[in-house]
């Protein structure tokens, strides 16, 4: 797909340098910062959902030390299998 961006006169100047020093095109480098700014934002999504969930499960016994007991709860449910 082609398209067309405006870059300031300094934006373009370090890319060109950049690119002449990578030995790759103004538009490989482009395409890489694009796909770095697509990949923290999936990642930023998944911590996001990821945060969404904490605190919205109960133990059903109410245990409330679960985070500094976690082994000892684990090992329990393991044991009632």
């Amino acid at each position: 797909m082609r398209t067309q961006i405006q870059l300031t006169e300094a934006q373009a100047a370090g890319l060109h340098k950049l690119a002449a020093e990578r030995g790759v095109s103004m538009a490989a480098l482009i395409r890489e910062g694009v796909d770095r700014t697509l990949e923290t934002d999936e990642r930023a999504q998944l911590w996001e959902r990821a945060f969404a969930v904490v605190g919205k499960h109960r133990d059903p016994d109410g245990a409330t030390d679960v985070s500094e007991r976690h082994d000892d709860y684990l090992a329990d449910a393991y044991q009632e299998w």
